[in-house]
């Protein structure tokens, strides 16, 4: 058995690899969000940020790909990681009592598949036009560009969207709230010193995300973004 063989059985291994894709997918969040909130900056802008992407062709696809990749395999190493703890304790404790350990942590399984199922439908609606699809693909000033700033709007006019979205967004600063610091210890930066610090900040950063992603339906809902025509 070779070494990389022996790597990708191990716990460890399934750690390092979670850690690596959780730090790409993390860049990811971020730089989304940054590209989002371009919507308060109003319809013109946010449609011409979402075609200056759309003309890079195919080093889109290839990021496209990239983080594709990185989300099948944060969620393969998870159910290896799962499986292999389970190997190691095949009985249960029969008292079961976490002193330390926060409830976001404990539940970062669920909060990981439940972010998933919403990212699919986030895909669906948002890039495939399949839910919702007469906001999709809208014309803009009579060309060929999508119209994004309106499509986006149309879309958390609907109650159901934002709340399934904010309550999405919520659990995903769950689980990022535990995940960053995680990421860490497992690619071995923790140290005394630095690690309060370090948890300090991947709790902050669940909460500006959290807040930077909800503003959106937020403001829809209230009014503050409305459809321009």
């Amino acid at each position: 058995m070779s070494w990389f063989s022996q790597y990708l059985r191990s716990s460890i291994g399934m750690k390092q690899l979670m850690a690596v894709t959780g730090l790409i997918l993390l860049g990811f969040v971020i730089a989304h969000l940054l590209g989002n909130l371009l919507i308060f900056a109003g319809r013109e802008t946010l449609n011409d940020y979402a075609e200056a992407l759309r003309d890079y062709g195919p080093v889109l696809w290839i990021m496209r790909a990239i983080i594709l990749g990185a989300v099948l395999v944060h969620i393969g190493a998870a159910i290896r990681l799962v499986s292999l703890n389970r190997a190691a304790r095949p009985v249960r404790y029969q008292v079961f009592k976490p002193r330390t350990t926060p409830y976001y942590a404990r539940a970062v399984a669920w909060t990981g598949l439940i972010v998933l199922a919403f990212v699919v439908f986030h895909l669906l609606h948002h890039t495939f036009g399949v839910v919702y699809p007469e906001y999709y693909g809208q014309s803009w000033e009579g060309g060929e560009f999508y119209d994004v700033y309106n499509m986006v709007v149309m879309g958390f006019d609907h109650v159901w969207v934002s709340v399934s979205y904010i309550v999405a967004v919520a659990l995903l600063s769950l689980h990022l709230a535990h995940g960053v610091p995680s990421l860490f210890q497992t690619l071995g930066l923790r140290h005394p010193k630095y690690t309060p610090t370090i948890e300090k900040i991947g709790h902050w950063l669940a909460v500006v995300l959290f807040v930077g992603y909800a503003s959106i339906p937020v403001a829809v809902l209230l009014g503050w973004l409305t459809v321009e025509l």
